[in-house]
């Protein structure tokens, strides 16, 4: 805190949870009763509602819930959307049990947060998260609605993350994904940073991924179908595979759908149970799988120019500091990977108004731009240009206004955090001038109300 100036006791009310709650439940399956563990923290309201994912993890532990409440509360104050920091977890093995299962478990699981008023669109907003997707939020939603009659109108709301048809939002599945994307070209657009080697366009970039789930499989697909970048490594927890031509992002996927795992692609070199995909040679490392995958034990392998933490807190605070002492540049994870609560936010909204983005103006806006194209016609006596005339006359699908205002969310917080290390350099560097920046954000809300 020393580089805040708060009052007095108020970087202590900052850092504790305000509560955590442990339900326990049994739930009859296979003839039997099982009985259940979960917990939903509630890191800060000094915004409501508080947002955060569920997690379905069999290692799950209420001290690590409390640390990603309060991880959620900095990167939401870091983007500045209007949300207090939650997180849950239920101590359970998805892999274990079949779909009808998970559902029955999923529904009691959220009639216990519900009958304690955590979960509902005005006071906690749950989402997806390691062991959980849209489907379980169909599951919570449909549930939530059947507990709280009087509140149907706006349940949709008491998730986010959702399919389409349940009131969710395009672009959600691959916010995060598209978010790592916007960091990066957000970082390298930027002159006020050191760049890469290679210069500051991601064409011919060589990149490595570990992780491929939902976050590292779009971080990928973006950064080579929209930037031309090389995916030279994607890293699994079975091992990885590597092309140093770039790998088929697509068919590698759906390889791992088919197979169950990436190992054996044709096109690619494997490497079966090598935990060290990560140490490749590569410009751009983006950590998108579980926390601490770079250690101490590691740090001094990792070669590469620009660490992007896709994942949340992949390293590890002393391995941390050997790579920023390596000249190796880290984007923090409070930053890079908030595409995910920045398009929660917008789906939220979306649910709240009972309206479709773009709506009210599509038709107009391609209206517009017909009478502009034609304008431009008889003024040149040249036709438009066909490569470029569908586009212009698009009137922006929901897809297309959602990613448009996740790049300006994510552009306008890196002018922040890049803004607030060039005034104050004694920061040393972007974790610690994100979070600089989300705490003085945080304290200022809590003043403004009096505490």
């Amino acid at each position: 805190m020393q580089f805040l100036n708060l009052p007095e006791g108020l970087a202590e009310r900052i850092i504790q949870c305000n509560s955590t709650y442990t339900v326990r439940f049994g739930v009859r399956l296979r003839g039997r009763m099982y009985s259940f563990v979960g917990w939903r923290s509630v890191h800060s309201e000094h915004c409501e509602p508080v947002k955060g994912g569920i997690r379905f993890a069999p290692d799950a532990v209420a001290e690590e819930v409390e640390a990603l409440a309060a991880l959620m509360t900095l990167k939401c104050a870091l983007v500045d959307v209007p949300f207090g920091g939650s997180k849950g977890a239920l101590k359970i093995d998805p892999r274990e049990w079949t779909p009808q299962e998970l559902e029955r478990i999923t529904r009691r699981f959220t009639q216990e947060l519900s009958k304690r008023g955590l979960i509902g669109p005005g006071l906690n907003v749950p989402a997806p998260d390691v062991g959980t997707s849209e489907r379980e939020m169909a599951w919570m939603v449909d549930e939530f609605r059947r507990a709280n009659p009087m509140d149907v109108i706006n349940a949709r709301a008491c998730v986010t993350g959702k399919p389409l048809s349940k009131g969710g939002i395009a672009g959600r599945t691959e916010a995060t994904g598209r978010g790592v994307q916007f960091a990066i070209r957000s970082y390298l657009q930027d002159p006020r940073t050191a760049g890469l080697k290679q210069g500051r366009d991601l064409k011919w970039i060589t990149v490595a991924v570990q992780g491929f789930g939902n976050v590292g499989y779009h971080a990928a697909k973006f950064l080579s179908e929209d930037d031309g970048a090389l995916i030279t490594v994607v890293a699994e927890r079975d091992g990885y595979v590597a092309h140093p031509e770039g790998l088929p992002i697509e068919a590698l996927k759906r390889h791992q759908l088919r197979t169950g795992s990436i190992l054996g692609f044709p096109d690619a070199e494997s490497f079966e149970g090598d935990m060290t995909g990560l140490e490749r040679p590569c410009d751009i490392l983006i950590p998108a799988a579980m926390e601490n995958a770079i250690h101490v034990g590691n740090a001094e392998c990792i070669q590469t120019q620009l660490i992007v933490e896709a994942a949340n807190g992949p390293i590890t605070y002393e391995a941390d500091k050997i790579l920023r002492s390596r000249g190796i540049t880290i984007l923090p994870d409070l930053y890079v990977n908030a595409g995910g609560v920045v398009v929660s936010y917008f789906e939220w909204v979306k649910n709240l108004t009972h309206i479709p983005f773009g709506l009210m103006e599509r038709r107009r806006r391609e209206r517009r731009n017909n009478t502009i194209a034609t304008a431009l016609e008889r003024m040149t006596g040249q036709p438009f240009p066909a490569d470029m005339r569908d586009e212009f006359l698009e009137g922006g699908a929901e897809i297309d206004l959602v990613r448009s205002g996740l790049e300006d969310v994510m552009r306008s917080t890196w002018a922040d955090i890049a803004s607030l290390l060039e005034e104050q350099p004694e920061l040393e560097d972007y974790r610690t001038a994100a979070y600089v920046a989300a705490i003085r954000r945080i304290a200022g809300a809590y003043e403004a109300i009096g505490i």
